[in-house]
């Protein structure tokens, strides 16, 4: 499940010092005044306005903006047109158009590339209701509980509009309105959650996909292999790295987790925060899973866990405090006002949508004691599930205004697929990624060892390339050279 927030800001850092596509005749890009600038391309923008409620026309409309790159060589139809979406919910994309256009850069002579901010958000009738990103992210469960319920009260009926569903079928109206026959979907994190939706509510009109960082639309609410991942992470880092014990780094963390359920930790810095178990586990497994691999060298928020927590379960502090303090540092690129709507109206719940407040906390607390009586990991039940912030109770108070979006209501196309998963992924990991992969008729997993979320920032051109082949023939063709992606840098624990 989940998202990432992070992924613009990855791929800005990852990709700083690659070349951009060479100038080959810049012409004006026709549009309005947002449009951007791709040297070497022309860019047309646009906005294609769209109900804000299908068949409720007294609802209003959004406005959804585009700006297609074309290819550079003009003179030869487009092999395809690549449509991204970086996550979220609730990532922006066209004033990142520089990221976008260096990440599919191999395939942008033949190809056209797509950007589309989805609904609610950056050029598209951003929402506004009231959320701050840092108070939601580091805030106590209790206050994320109370800005879901303020920001459902703010945007009152006209939050049934901003689904999943409603996103893909905006993508298809301003694809038809481009006389674009056929698109390649490229979902990363929360887009592909998305990009399947499209696929099922427009097969006809899907030439492929890539999926990096995969989670299936009916994940597991409990989000159990999202917490047995964060183990299995700190098991194969010291493993590779040699540099700690996997079992001593889980127990530790162990340790830990319950020390701070009983007494949290007040750290200072730029974001302060109160370091709980549920806090932990936030950080642990959504902020220190991404970003792995794209710099096999640089010190890590995951790399440098296992000598903090060993330290922590020792009773010295100094080092988990300085981690957690960076950790919650880490820069965002989401609308969380978009993000909690989203998460909201789509995701499935331990309780019914139907039932008012008091029966789905009842329904909710049972679900969790039934699922997980012996914890979530190395993380008691509730303290995992309330480290979650698109999951657990955190959308208790959300009105029912939605039903859940019903995974594969309609056969998925009969297209190739490609399913990427980090190896070291905790928020969306491998058994997730090979879940989705099922789900298609033609789909080739594949585990990428060594990366986070998401695996398509290691800097080695492996994935890159294993993509851009997946592209142009459907197939990744021979994936031996994720072997040589290298283990990430650990800091080493005294034993």
């Amino acid at each position: 499940m989940h998202k990432v927030k992070r992924v613009i800001a990855g791929m800005a850092a990852a990709l700083a010092a690659a070349t951009l596509v060479t100038a080959c005749g810049d012409r004006e890009p026709p549009g309005p005044d947002w449009c951007p600038t791709v040297p070497g391309h022309r860019v047309e923008c646009g906005v294609q306005s769209r109900p804000l409620v299908a068949d409720r026309p007294e609802m209003g409309t959004v406005a959804v903006s585009y700006a297609l790159i074309r290819r550079g060589v003009l003179d030869a139809p487009a092999a395809g047109t690549i449509a991204p979406n970086p996550g979220g919910p609730g990532v922006p994309l066209i004033l990142h158009a520089a990221q976008a256009t260096q990440l599919s850069a191999q395939l942008l002579d033949d190809h056209d590339l797509l950007l589309i901010d989805p609904r609610g958000t950056g050029l598209s009738s951003p929402i506004d209701c009231g959320a701050d990103e840092a108070g939601y992210e580091l805030g106590t469960r209790e206050y994320q509980r109370q800005t879901v319920a303020s920001c459902a009260e703010r945007l009152g009926e006209r939050a049934v509009g901003y689904t999943s569903a409603a996103t893909a079928d905006d993508f298809d109206a301003v694809r038809e309105r481009l006389g674009i026959p056929k698109l390649v979907l490229y979902g990363i994190s929360y887009g592909t959650y998305l990009m399947p939706i499209y696929a099922e509510r427009h097969p006809e009109h899907v030439q492929s996909i890539v999926l990096s960082g995969a989670y299936p639309a009916d994940f597991d609410p409990l989000s159990r292999p999202n917490a047995e991942a964060v183990s299995l992470a700190l098991h194969r880092i010291c493993d590779r790295s040699r540099a700690c014990d996997g079992d001593t780094a889980v127990a530790d963390l162990r340790t830990v987790a319950r020390r701070l359920a009983a007494e949290p930790l007040a750290i200072d810095g730029r974001k302060p925060l109160q370091l709980s178990e549920s806090k932990l586990a936030t950080l642990v497994f959504e902020v220190a899973s991404t970003g792995v691999g794209a710099d096999p060298r640089q010190p890590t928020l995951l790399g440098t866990l296992p000598a903090a927590l060993h330290a922590a379960a020792g009773g010295d502090d100094a080092a988990l405090r300085q981690w957690a303090e960076r950790a919650g540092a880490e820069p965002t690129a989401e609308s969380i006002d978009l993000y909690i709507a989203v998460a909201c109206n789509d995701y499935p719940t331990l309780w019914s949508r139907d039932a008012a407040v008091p029966e789905r906390v009842r329904q909710y607390r049972a679900g969790l004691a039934a699922g997980a009586p012996d914890g979530l990991g190395a993380f008691s039940a509730e303290g995992f599930s309330a480290g979650q912030r698109d999951g657990g109770d955190a959308c208790l108070r959300w009105p029912g205004l939605t039903r859940s979006h019903q995974p594969q209501r309609q056969a998925l196309p009969d297209v190739p697929v490609l399913v990427l998963s980090g190896d070291l992924d905790a928020i969306t990991p491998d058994a997730n990624g090979q879940r989705v992969a099922a789900g298609f008729p033609r789909a080739t997993f594949v585990s990428v060892p060594n990366t986070g979320h998401v695996p398509d920032l290691e800097p080695s051109g492996c994935i890159a390339d294993l993509v851009t082949r997946f592209v142009r023939t459907g197939s990744p063709g021979p994936t031996s050279c994720v072997e040589a992606i290298p283990p990430i840098a650990v800091t080493p624990v005294p034993r």
